[in-house]
């Protein structure tokens, strides 16, 4: 047996995308570099349009209420001062405000590698990894099959690879060839050894719950006290729209709480199906649907972690089906961004998109959608790279075309590019070009002209007929050859063998005991 889990270990800071692996890189992609945003939000609401969706989510709360489909969170509302009749919650706003007051503005998440410590909150941006599609698509097999394992640990890969990835979500696909009862603790397995960046546990069951904590402090190499001193992971759920919190979503929900661990409450709400039509009505009723579970989280333990999200888009009026990147998505994500502000929290949006595959369509969706979370003034942006098919398909040539775009705007956000100073304004490299020459080859040019511009790794700038002399691919195809290379020489961060020892022993033995219960 290895030494006992209280001894602190050493862990390395991994290899894999820590340097963007310059020299033998597969792609030269910029550094490790969580991005603050510079711009002020767009606001699309004035004073009157906050405190008209504010009173919309308070009279929800007060005069409908919320379905609490869970006992123990039932009566600590209860012994709190909440009207409860049958699972039905009420809450008035006073004591909405008041416990939403407890909630930090903004929290730290601490992975095993120090150095991939996030801040949430302020005008931190960060991106993440698709999570929990349950099929997946490539060029090489070219039609949407279920996940499995090896894709699952495929997307890991990338995950850790792209510097401009800070947070691994959810299972970037779910392997289905493993056993719900044990899916957990492989893929938990698999993501604290194949990456080392800050981790997700799904709140779907005491078991699967406890096994990612138990995980992730033995990861850490931390004792329980120095976990539950300060987040290391956290959880996501989502509301079960219209107007209800479901049992094992909640039971995760207080669990992380008392643990001090990071949480944040994502309502799912489509406009004209689970919320209503009209883009105020949807974004007021998610509100009350996240401040709700951020109340409750707060009673349980003050202070503790505590942003919301935004799942607010439309449906297909035609057909029903889901719709993302939409000009209606957009809003609801900056007038949600607005209300976050308004209440001091941090916020979480997505990057997603309706394509089945990685095509224009995917692309322009998924642009506006990522735009939409800068413009909002978003925290966290799920699913930022990835993501097709509303969430049902996880694909790794989308992953790569998402994480030039995030490169992009990660580059956007550099103050140095806004930069006003006497070498940016450059009257005197002005001045000796004059009306007649050209700035290439004068000493400001030369000096700055290595990193002056953005440099894509996947966009191709040549004309037509050197892209054609090159074989004429498309960027998709470019994204599938830079996959299996970066697959093919990927390298995992390191991990002290004490602890991966450790994360083995308690797989094995979770296994044995039956992992999660399942009724098949």
């Amino acid at each position: 047996m290895t030494d006992g889990p209280s001894k602190r270990r050493t862990r390395g800071g991994g290899r894999a995308g820590a340097k963007g692996r310059r020299g033998t890189a597969v792609i030269e992609q910029m550094p490790w570099n969580p991005p603050v945003n510079i711009d002020r939000p767009v606001e699309p609401l004035g004073p009157e349009g906050i405190e008209a969706i504010h009173d919309g989510a308070m009279r929800i709360l007060e005069e409908i209420g919320i379905e609490f489909l869970n006992p123990e969170a039932l009566e600590i509302l209860r012994k709190a001062g909440c009207t409860i009749n049958g699972e039905n919650v009420r809450m008035g706003r006073d004591f909405v405000m008041e416990w939403i007051g407890k909630a930090p503005s903004e929290f730290t998440l601490t992975p095993r590698n120090l150095d991939r410590k996030i801040t949430v909150g302020g005008n931190n941006l960060l991106f993440g990894n698709v999570s929990s599609p349950p099929n997946y698509w490539d060029m090489a097999i070219g039609k949407k099959v279920p996940g499995t394992r090896e894709m699952c640990r495929d997307l890991l890969k990338l995950t850790q690879y792209f510097n401009c990835i800070h947070f691994a979500g959810g299972y970037p696909v779910e392997p289905v060839d493993v056993h719900a009862s044990v899916r957990h603790l492989d893929v938990l397995y698999d993501k604290l050894t194949l990456t080392d960046k800050v981790m997700h546990a799904y709140s779907l069951g005491k078991e699967r719950v406890e096994d990612v904590m138990e995980m992730v402090r033995i990861a850490g190499g931390l004792t329980h006290e120095e976990f539950d001193a300060t987040p290391h992971m956290y959880t996501n759920i989502n509301s079960t729209s219209p107007l209800k919190h479901d049992f094992p979503m909640m039971d995760g929900w207080m669990r992380l709480a008392r643990r001090g661990q990071g949480l944040v409450v994502t309502p799912f709400t489509l406009a004209g199906a689970m919320a209503p039509v009209t883009m105020s009505g949807a974004v007021a009723q998610s509100l009350a649907e996240a401040l709700c579970a951020v109340v409750l989280a707060q009673i349980i333990r003050p202070g503790c972690p505590v942003a919301i999200g935004t799942f607010t888009s439309n449906v297909d009026m035609k057909s029903g089906a889901p719709a993302f990147g939409t000009p209606e998505y957009m809003r609801a994500t900056q007038m949600t961004g607005q209300m976050a502000r308004f209440y001091d929290l941090p916020l979480r949006s997505s990057g997603v998109c309706a394509a089945n595959v990685p095509d224009g369509q995917a692309m322009w969706e998924t642009s506006n959608s990522l735009w939409a979370a800068v413009q909002s003034g978003t925290n966290m942006v799920y699913h930022a790279a990835g993501w097709l098919e509303g969430g049902l398909i996880a694909s790794p040539e989308k992953f790569i075309m998402d994480c030039e775009v995030l490169q992009q705007i990660q580059r956007y956000m550099q103050p140095e590019i806004c930069a006003t100073g006497p070498d940016e304004i450059a009257l005197d490299a002005i001045k000796s070009v004059g009306n007649q020459g050209h700035f290439f080859g004068i000493q400001h040019t030369q000096d700055r002209y290595t990193d002056a511009f953005y440099q894509p790794f996947l966009s191709d700038w040549r004309n037509y007929e050197g892209w054609e002399v090159a074989g004429g691919i498309w960027t998709q195809e470019r994204a599938h050859h830079m996959f299996k290379e970066i697959i093919t020489s990927f390298e995992a961060p390191e991990m002290d063998i004490a602890i991966r020892d450790e994360l083995a022993d308690f797989v094995a033995r979770r296994k044995a005991e039956g992992g999660a219960p399942t009724d098949f």
